[in-house]
C-alpha cells in the first residue's frame, strides 16, 4: 500500500477516534501496526501529532460561534465564569503529567498490547460510571465551575496512558463532578483543544524535517481527512450523547481489545 493511501486511512481513523470515548492514540496505533507503518520513522514520528491538530481545527470551526461569544463577552457573575480560567485549571494537570512522563510512556506503552488492556479496562470505568453518575439535566457550559474544571483536568490525566481515551476520561471526569452528559461531553471538546493542540505542537516541533518536502502531501492529505472525519463525528456525537447511552462504545473497546490481545497471543 502506497505511504499517501496510508495517511489517508490513518485521516480517518483519527477523525473518527479522536472526539469519541474508544482512544484515537489506541487506534492509531494499532493501524500504524497492521499497516505496516513504522511510527519512529519520518514522516510517521510526526504524522500522527500533525493530524490531531487537523481534527481539534473541526471542533474550532464547528463550536466557533459558541466559542467567540463565550471568549469575548463578559460573563455573569465576574471572571470565574468565563470560559478561559476553565480551559487553563482544566489543562494544567495534564500538561505537567504530560511533559513529565511523555516519553516513558511513548517507549513502554505505545504498542498494541498494552493498548488492548488499557481499552478493555477503560470499558469497564465507563459502563460503571455512566451507570451510577449519568444525568440527564443539569449545568450547561457556562455553569462549569472552576473545581470542577480542575477535577476533570485530572481525570484527563489518565488518558496519557494510550488506550485510554482522553474522551473517556474527560466525559466520565465531567459525569463524576455532576455535570449531565451533553455539557461534559462540550467541555471534552473544548478542552481538547488547547491539550491537542499543545501536544500536536510540542511534537511535530521535535521533527521540523517531517514537514518539508515530499512528505507535505502525505501531511497536508492527514490533515484535511482528518479535519473532515471529525467535523461529522462532533456534530453526530453532539446529538447522540444528549439522549443515548455511551455503553456501545464500551463494548466496542472490549471486542477490540480482545481481537488485539487474540492477534497477538496467535502471533505469539
Amino acid at each position: 500500500m502506497s505511504d499517501l493511501w496510508c495517511a489517508v486511512i490513518l485521516g480517518i481513523i483519527e477523525g473518527l477516534t479522536e472526539f469519541l470515548p474508544v482512544s484515537s492514540t489506541g487506534h492509531m496505533i494499532i493501524a500504524m501496526d497492521w499497516l505496516g507503518v513504522e511510527k519512529q520513522a519520518a514522516p510517521w514520528n510526526a504524522f500522527l501529532y500533525f493530524i490531531q491538530i487537523g481534527a481539534i481545527t473541526a471542533v474550532i470551526v464547528y463550536f466557533w460561534r459558541r466559542l467567540c461569544r463565550q471568549t469575548f463577552s463578559k460573563p455573569a457573575g465576574g471572571w470565574q465564569n468565563h470560559i478561559l480560567p476553565k480551559l487553563v485549571i482544566g489543562v494544567l494537570p495534564a500538561a505537567v503529567v504530560g511533559l513529565s512522563l511523555d516519553d516513558w510512556v511513548e517507549f513502554h506503552l505505545e504498542r498494541p498490547v498494552p493498548v488492548a488492556v488499557a481499552l478493555v479496562l477503560g470499558a469497564a470505568v465507563m459502563v460503571i460510571v455512566e451507570r451510577r453518575f449519568r444525568r440527564g439535566h443539569g449545568a450547561a457550559i457556562e455553569q462549569v465551575t472552576l473545581r470542577q474544571s480542575f477535577l476533570i483536568g485530572l481525570a484527563q490525566c489518565v488518558s496519557i496512558i494510550p488506550g485510554t481515551s482522553r474522551a473517556m476520561a474527560t466525559i466520565m471526569g465531567g459525569l463524576l463532578v455532576g455535570l449531565p452528559a451533553a455539557t461534559a461531553t462540550e467541555f471534552s471538546f473544548y478542552l481538547a483543544i488547547p491539550t491537542l493542540l499543545g501536544a500536536g505542537l510540542v511534537r511535530v516541533l521535535k521533527q521540523p524535517a517531517a514537514l518539508g518536502g515530499e512528505n507535505a502531501i502525505l501531511m497536508a492529505a492527514g490533515f484535511l481527512v482528518a479535519f473532515a472525519t471529525a467535523w461529522v463525528v462532533v456534530a453526530g456525537f453532539m446529538r447522540y450523547v444528549q439522549t443515548r447511552s455511551l455503553q456501545p462504545f464500551a463494548v466496542y473497546r472490549v471486542l477490540l481489545g480482545a481481537a488485539v490481545l487474540a492477534n497477538a497471543w496467535l502471533g505469539d
